[in-house]
This record gives structure tokens, sequence and C-alpha cells, in this order.
């Protein structure tokens, strides 16, 4: 059986969804493709923090600045898919007064929201906070909850005549005088699709798809742990106020609170050791932060793997044991024009916070290709079900299941666990 499409999207993660719904929106004809459930990889398993930008305010402005917007846009448009928690960056004795003081400048450049208060007052908003810290910024952070959000997009997607596939892994991709003519679907679907146009959105797997289309190009995936322990009342996002590194994130999801993470070059992302010592670095760091963390109950650990390309690497001065985080999480469209085959583009890179922006790029480059003069309208139309968690909910059974991020959030209507490792 042959199917036809006009944009064929592989992969049901954040970028992907979003660009399925993007480009449905501006009337193409869409059919997407994810070998999981949605967001069943690293969306659905990241830590689920809603950036603010002022992790990057002061090493990446761009990025800081597109992560504010997006952070804005989506308080507009997803409303139960994201809660808005607010977040501290908390510097404690020991860590370096001129890095809170440049990071609190940059903020204020970048038109992210930045107040400062003492330790006594941080304390006083975050009851178990420790006394080593001195002073905090309260920034506007927040918890995302990957699967509603994949599943509401997908939803919107389908609303305007998307074809949403799971249990869809792509099997054989042929490449005829210089353009993808066949791709072939096995699981549960089991054809093969004619597209006029694909777009590889399959994160660390995304040079595997593209060497099967005859297109050579690397990505260097990173690891990380995410401990979920229960903790209620949490407050606000909490981060280190420190150069970026181990265990310096606490994220409230409704009861539990997410620690995170590690960061490790690993060579296959299907396949990597998990390993305990990074489960015990994120009690060990985090408890810095909030002493009662050590010794909290473990509901669900878990690893994913960061979609980051090889070549924004170049200037990376890590040591290889446990802190790559010198590589670029701006996002990558390449388009497979020059390496000979024309109707074939890969999104790599990026963060879940900016998912809408990277699919706008994306579907402007394929309504582009495709002469579609229609322009995107996804940062003013409001997400299905986006004011019924009930909706939402239903949404995720009816496309996965809840992914490790916010399991203890979503009502999982599908009958199944979604377990950590």
């Amino acid at each position: 059986m042959t199917q036809t499409t006009t944009a064929l999207i592989i992969g049901g993660g954040g970028t992907g969804v979003g660009t399925a719904r993007d480009l449905a929106l501006r009337g193409v004809d869409v059919t997407l493709v994810e070998r999981g459930e949605l967001a069943s990889e690293t969306s659905g398993s990241s830590h689920g923090l809603l950036h603010s930008g002022a992790r990057y305010a002061e090493s990446d402005p761009e990025g800081a600045a597109e992560c504010i917007r997006e952070n804005e846009t989506l308080r507009d448009i997803a409303g139960h898919c994201i809660h808005d928690t607010g977040g501290l960056f908390v510097q404690l004795k020991q860590d370096d007064p001129e890095y809170f003081d440049t990071k609190l400048e940059a903020c204020r450049e970048h038109g992210i929201d930045a107040e400062v208060i003492d330790g006594d007052e941080a304390r006083n908003r975050v009851p178990d906070l420790s006394e080593n810290v001195e002073r905090a910024m309260v920034v506007p952070d927040g918890a995302i909850y990957p699967s509603r959000l994949a599943a509401a997009n997908a939803e919107s997607a389908a609303e305007h005549g998307a074809t949403i596939h799971t249990n869809a892994p792509v099997t054989e991709i042929t490449v005829t005088d210089g353009e993808i003519e066949h791709v072939a679907i096995g699981g549960e679907v089991n054809t093969t699709i004619e597209p006029e146009y694909v777009i590889n959105a399959t994160g660390p797997w995304a040079d595997k798809i593209g060497a099967m289309a005859g297109v050579d190009f690397a990505m260097k995936p990173t690891k990380g742990v995410m401990l979920s322990v229960e903790y209620e009342d949490l407050g606000p996002v909490l981060n280190r106020c420190r150069e970026p590194a181990d265990g310096d994130i606490i994220i409230p999801h409704e009861g539990e609170a997410v620690l995170g993470t590690t960061s490790v070059e690993v060579e296959n992302p299907d396949d990597y050791p998990k390993e305990e010592w990074e489960v015990d670095r994120m009690y060990e760091e985090c408890a810095e932060m909030v002493p009662d963390i050590e010794g909290r109950e473990e509901l669900r650990k878990w690893w994913a793997c960061r979609p980051l390309y090889a070549p924004d690497e170049s200037n990376r001065t890590d040591s290889g044991e446990g802190d790559e985080r010198s590589i670029s999480r701006d996002f990558t469209l390449l388009d497979h024009e020059r390496d000979g085959v024309d109707n074939f583009a890969s999104v790599v890179g990026g963060k879940l916070t900016t998912y809408r922006m990277m699919a706008e790029s994306t579907a402007d480059h394929v309504a582009g290709k495709l002469g579609v003069d229609a322009e995107s309208i996804t940062a003013d139309e409001q997400l299905p079900g986006a004011d019924d968690p009930a909706e939402l909910d239903r949404l995720v059974a009816k496309y996965s299941e809840p992914q490790p991020t916010d399991a203890g959030v979503v009502a999982d209507l599908s009958g199944s666990t979604a377990a950590g490792d």
C-alpha cells in the first residue's frame, strides 16, 4: 500500500508535532510518523523547565531572548500544558557573587524580568532553602508538561487535516534523481509514503535518519539523568547561580520535585550506560540548595539524550567526564539540497521551551520550498484543550501515555504506567 503526502515529518517530539501543526494551519497536507509514542524520547524525558532565558542570559544572549519570547507565547497559548511557578536563581556562600551580578545585568539587558531578594526573603518564599543562600534572583521560569504539549499540538494538526502515526518507525528511504521518492514505514502502519518534502525532526537520531537518505552529518548526543522525588509545595523553580554544572536545577511538578541533571557525551542514544553515580550526584548537589532533598523518596528516575549538533561543539573545553555543557543548545536547520537531496531537511538542537519557534522556522523553510504563501499563526492560536486539564489528559491518552517528565501530573487514562529506568 502506498500513500501520498505533501510534507512528511519524521519524529513526534516537540519540534515534530509543532512543525506538523504549523504547516497544517497553513493548509499543507501533512503526515507525521513517530517510531514510538508522541514525546516518548527527548521531549518527554526532559526535566520540564520552561526557561525564562536567565540560564543563558550572559553566555548566549540570542538564545536567552528567544527563551523569554517563547516563554511569554506559551503562557498565552498553552494553558495547562505549563505551570507558572516562577523561578529563583540562588547564590550560596561559596558561589561567585560576580557571576550573579553579571547574570542579573544580562537579564535586564535582554528583557528578562529579574528582581533581587536577600536570603531571608528567599527562605520566606521557600522555607526549606539552605541557610547558606545569601541572595536570590526572581525570574519568570516555569514548568512544562511535555505529554500534554505534544498531544495538544498533534490534535491541532489533526483538526486541520494532518495524519498522525505513532508506533511507525521509518525502515527505508529511497532517493531517486536527487529527491526522496519513497519512505517505508513499519510497525503498526506498515505502508510506503510518497512525499513532496521530508522533515527530519528525530533529535539525537537525526544523523541516522539522514544516513538512510545518503546524507552525512554528525550529532553529539549527551545523556542526562533526571530524578523525581516526593516533595509537596516546593514553590518556584530553583536554579543554582553558578556556571552550569551537575545538579543545579530543581523543578516543581505538583507534589514532586524533578532534580537535574548530568551531561555526559554518549556514542549511541539507544544504548548508553545509566550509572548510579549520576543519581547520587543529583541528591548531593541539589541538597546544597535544599538540604531536605537528601533522603527524599525516589519516585522515578530516567535518562534522556540531548539532540546536540556536532559542529556546534567545535570550541568545547570541557573534560568529557560529566560536564559536557559548552555544546550549543541552539537549533540548526540543515537544508540537504546542498547534500544532493533536494526535498529533505533536518532540524537539530534546540530546547523544549523554543519548540514552537523552531517549528515555525522549519515550516517557513518548507513553505518556501513548496510555494505556500501562508504565514505562521501558531503564536496566536491557543492549543486545543489548553484551559481544561482533563481534556488535555484525554488527548495524551489518545496519542500516547504520560511520559516520565510529567507522569506524576498527567492523569493516565490509557491503562498504562509510564515508567522510568
